[in-house]
Formats: C-alpha cells, sequence, structure tokens
C-alpha cells in the first residue's frame, strides 16, 4: 500500500511512517498476516476520539458564545458521530488504504462505515503522536468543522428519539422502545446494534460506539423508513 499517496492528497507528510501505516491496520488484517511486526489501530483510535473531541469542544465553545452546554454538546455529537465522521474519511479517500482481511474487505455496508469512522480517529491519533495538538487540530478544522454551519442551520443536531417519539405518540399513539440486539468488538471499543419498536413493528435499527449513540441512529433511520423524517 502506498501510504505516500494518502500524504500528497493531503499534503500531510508523517515523520514516523509506521504510525500512518498503523492508522489504517485493522485487526481483521493481522489476523490474516500474522508475519506483519506491527499493532492494529485500536489504541490510536482510543487516542484521536480523545483529541477529536477536545478540538471539536474548543472550537464550539468559541463559535457560540451564547449557547448552552446541551445546544454544544448536541452541535459536538453531530459532528463526531458514526455517519459523519464515516462520510469525510471516504471524501478523503481513506477507504482505498485501509487493511483488512479479505472478509471484512468484501462488506461494503454498515460495518464499513464503522471501519472507516473508526480509521479517521486512529488517523488522527496517529497525526497527533506524529506532529503534536496542533497538528491534529488543522485536520480536524479543514476536513470536519466546515460542516458545522449545515449541521446547525439544517437542524441536524436535533435529537432523533425526540422526534421520533414525538412523532410516534402522535401518529400512532405508541411509546418508541429500544432493545440491544446485539454487542461487537473489545471492551475499549464495542459497538452496539440497537432496534426501536412501535409494538412489535420493528421501525428502525442503529449501531454505535455507545448504548445511546444507536439509539440515535435507530431513531433516524426509523424516521427516515416512516417518511417522517
Amino acid at each position: 500500500m502506498e501510504f505516500s499517496k494518502f500524504e500528497e492528497k493531503l499534503n500531510i507528510t508523517f515523520k514516523n511512517k509506521d504510525l500512518l501505516m498503523q492508522a489504517f491496520l485493522h485487526r481483521s488484517y493481522l489476523n490474516e498476516n500474522k508475519g506483519l511486526k506491527m499493532n492494529h489501530n485500536e489504541r490510536l483510535e482510543f487516542l484521536g476520539d480523545a483529541v477529536l473531541e477536545l478540538v471539536v469542544t474548543e472550537f464550539l465553545y468559541a463559535k457560540y458564545p451564547k449557547k448552552p452546554e446541551g445546544d454544544l454538546t448536541s452541535y459536538r455529537a453531530a459532528l463526531v458521530n458514526t455517519i459523519t465522521l464515516s462520510n469525510v474519511a471516504g471524501d478523503l479517500g481513506m477507504n482505498d488504504f485501509l487493511l483488512l482481511s479479505k472478509g471484512e474487505a468484501k462488506d461494503t455496508g454498515r460495518a464499513r462505515q464503522y471501519i472507516l469512522a473508526n480509521t479517521f480517529e486512529s488517523f488522527v491519533g496517529a497525526l497527533y503522536l506524529d506532529g503534536g495538538y496542533e497538528n491534529a487540530k488543522d485536520f480536524i478544522a479543514k476536513n470536519l468543522l466546515p460542516l458545522t454551519d449545515e449541521i446547525v442551520e439544517k437542524g441536524l443536531w436535533q435529537d432523533a428519539k425526540s422526534r421520533f417519539q414525538e412523532v410516534a405518540q402522535e401518529k400512532m399513539s405508541i411509546t418508541p422502545q429500544y432493545k440491544t440486539v446485539q454487542e461487537v468488538g473489545p471492551d475499549h471499543a464495542k459497538n452496539f446494534v440497537v432496534g426501536v419498536y412501535l409494538g412489535d413493528e420493528k421501525a428502525g435499527e442503529g449501531e454505535g460506539k455507545s448504548k445511546q449513540e444507536a439509539e440515535q441512529a435507530a431513531a433516524q433511520n426509523a424516521l427516515d423508513a416512516k417518511g417522517w423524517a
């Protein structure tokens, strides 16, 4: 894999090329390439998640000095959720550099979306280790933070669970119920799959790094499926 092409595309140069490669190295790839003496990207993802949250929080705190904590938290959640991060990662071409097992490489659906979002975070972690906080901050400011205005102006930050409950009660006199369908991954990088039900009907399903995020994704998918969005 020629990661130099990715560096050229982003106009970023890593001092430690192994860190760059590790950012794209999925656990499944190591299972099929046991001779590769490198670690997968989950520790970088853990670090990058914290750096990302701090950068976004600093930005929102300065940009919206009169907004309450609750609104800022919702804006941040919309910026760093799986859908947003995976879309940005896709636009940057990260998909072309993923190091995956043959099985994972065939899956281009929802699982790939989560891999891309996690890779974005691990790349941020690698940038932080290689060039410091400002280096990571510049990358986030250029590629993620410009989405803020659209998210705020179009109300994309609003709580999908609250909207779905309101419409479901109005149209069907039913309060949605959420059930965890699956938990996958190690404890420090677990993904949750949650279904949302209207009585016996499964109205939608969503995934997330927490049950709360998965419930929000399920509610949004249900809104879309019902045409209530």
